[in-house]
């Protein structure tokens, strides 16, 4: 009996920290959805077609701060690929 408690909680545990890991954040542009946390996540081009210019460019971190929306920051890596989503 003991066992099958066990098993249980360490199914819930293992359960909630998938869902955890997985979660990504996200920021939606128009009907469009760019999300961070994939393992091929978007790259610059591809946030620039979905989301338009940024209102701020700083290297490898863009900020969208445009009307309707709430402020974001991205992060790129070196390779142009989205990192980060974070809202302030």
């Amino acid at each position: 009996m003991h066992y099958k408690k066990t098993l249980s909680t360490l199914s819930f545990v293992t359960l909630l920290m998938t869902a955890f890991s997985s979660s990504a954040d996200s920021m939606k542009c128009g009907s469009h959805i760019v999300q961070d946390g994939q393992r091929s996540g978007p790259g610059k081009y591809e946030v620039l077609k979905k989301c338009g210019e940024p209102t701020e460019r700083y290297g490898n971190t863009w900020i969208y701060d445009k009307p309707g929306m709430k402020r974001y920051t991205l992060t790129f890596n070196s390779n142009g690929i989205l990192n980060t989503i974070r809202r302030p």
